[in-house]
């Protein structure tokens, strides 16, 4: 409450300060009141370890799983600060799902608050991607706290952190989608000093180190939970409708409201692990696969037009193509420039139909474009397992990436994360509009629709004449667990 500017600075009077905190600190203005029972609860814990720089104490570690839009970020940056500031010689790591997250949320948190802070003159806190730091500047060598990636390959980043005469501390934000051995590396840097660890995120999975923190290994943690309804600055009719479209007992509204696990799987569609095992796979020569591309055409001004190219299992080695700015006929115009190369090769091209999309369609056709297939993202799926044509895709696409290989492309990695699903009342797979999304804080998920349009429908191998048949005319759909096209 003394650290930052709560009666003068405009933009972080957000929440009315609660009792018995608004009298004892004589502010309006604050953290919420979940915030202020967890600091307290985390002055007590430090109060009794009573280190005193030389002998070891136990670790502190909390963990905080909550519903959407509740400030977990802003309680990272309020941490961060008060470590650094009270503990010469602290060393910290910090990390989020993915690097966006990492850099524009919780990174941008810890800059945006440091540097209010009253000890902002003790610290030099550097942004953007590859330079996220926040060091002494006095000793700043030995005196930091520094962002990494949690990419499994990154693990040995949070390995060999040590401050026996101080806190060596790890925070994770957006925990769930943390991989497991990241979590394991960095315990190992609570083994001396004064150690502390906090993990923040949604409850999107019933496996992983996150939900241990709550289930297996509860007595080692503090746990919080978290309502979004009950807190302050989130959006309370949004909140009532997620409630209203999915109820209250579903794991959409589990997750993403009450701060529960789900009862039955994450509501993060695609596993992260899966992600980063189709980036690093590399697969055989799929010279007899037809070519298969997807257009996701933007349909808002932030919003970008992508074309992905698939062939077989190589989902790699063709650049993925992305356009802003360009009206209907300019985009088509792109796209038949992007597949003249290989035109006589391809098998299909689905492109969104919805909105503005299909005057890209119409003007593709026009222009005779090859094996030209329009795109429904709202359309009866032909699975009745999927609630329409787009969750329908999604599927394919998510058990292709078990097999398949993409791209190291970062927006795509973050798309491919970023989408959650529930069920409608007809128990079917339902992925969460892009509007959705938007208002939770995500960009629109062009990249993995364009490559989710690619699994539209099955596309069988080239013949000896090169023609390829699709959906209900094929004689022999194309299977990527089929050894032939291995």
């Amino acid at each position: 409450m003394f650290a930052f500017p709560w009666s003068t600075n405009q933009a972080i009077q957000l929440v009315k300060l609660k009792e018995p905190w608004a009298s004892r600190y004589g502010c309006q203005y604050g953290p919420d009141e979940w915030a202020c029972r967890f600091l307290d609860r985390l002055g007590e814990q430090i109060r009794a370890n009573s280190f005193d720089g030389k002998k070891s104490v136990p670790a502190i570690r909390e963990s905080i799983a909550s519903g959407h839009g509740v400030g977990k970020s802003a309680l990272t940056a309020w941490l961060v600060t008060f470590i650094m500031a009270t503990r010469p010689f602290a060393q910290g790591t910090v990390t989020a799902n993915t690097s966006p997250q990492l850099e524009t949320k919780t990174w941008a948190q810890i800059a945006k608050w440091s540097k209010m802070s009253l000890v902002s003159h003790w610290f030099n806190t550097t942004t953007g991607r590859g330079s996220m730091k926040m060091s002494s500047l006095t000793h700043p060598d030995s005196w930091f706290c520094s962002a990494q990636t949690c990419r499994e390959e990154n693990s040995e980043a949070f390995a060999g952190q040590h401050a026996a005469n101080s806190t060596s501390f790890y925070i994770f934000d957006e925990s769930s989608a943390v991989p497991d051995k990241i979590a394991e590396v960095a315990e190992g840097g609570l083994t001396d000093g004064e150690p502390m660890f906090f993990k923040f995120g949604n409850p999107t999975r019933n496996t992983g180190h996150f939900h241990s923190t709550f289930h297996r290994y509860r007595h080692r943690w503090g746990n919080t939970t978290i309502d979004s309804r009950q807190v302050q600055v989130t959006n309370k009719e949004l909140l009532q409708q997620w409630i209203d479209d999915f109820g209250e007992d579903s794991d959409f509204v589990r997750v993403r409201v009450l701060g529960k696990f789900p009862k039955a799987s994450s509501l993060q569609l695609i596993p992260t692990d899966v992600i980063h095992k189709a980036q690093q796979c590399e697969v055989a020569d799929q010279a007899f696969q037809p070519i298969i591309v997807g257009v996701d055409v933007a349909r808002f001004g932030e919003d970008q037009s992508v074309v992905y190219i698939r062939r077989g299992r190589d989902g790699k080695h063709f650049p993925i193509e992305n356009y802003r700015g360009l009206d209907t006929q300019q985009l088509a115009a792109q796209v038949l420039e992007v597949i003249r190369p290989f035109q006589k090769q391809i098998g299909a091209i689905f492109v969104d139909g919805g909105g503005v999309g299909g005057g890209v369609v119409d003007r593709l056709r026009a222009l005779m474009c090859p094996n030209l297939f329009e795109v429904n993202f709202a359309g009866k799926s032909s699975n009745s397992r999927y609630a329409n044509k787009r969750a329908e895709m999604y599927g394919r696409m998510k058990e292709w990436l078990e097999i398949g290989s993409i791209s190291d492309d970062q927006d795509l990695e973050t798309d491919l994360t970023s989408i959650e699903y529930g069920y409608n009342n007809k128990n079917q797979i339902l992925l969460e509009s892009k509007e959705n999304m938007k208002k939770r804080g995500m960009a629109s998920p062009d990249y993995s629709d364009a490559l989710a349009l690619t699994f539209a429908e099955h596309v069988g191998p080239l013949g000896d004449r090169q023609s390829i048949h699709v959906s209900s005319k094929l004689k022999h759909d194309y299977d990527p667990y089929n050894e032939r096209n291995k």
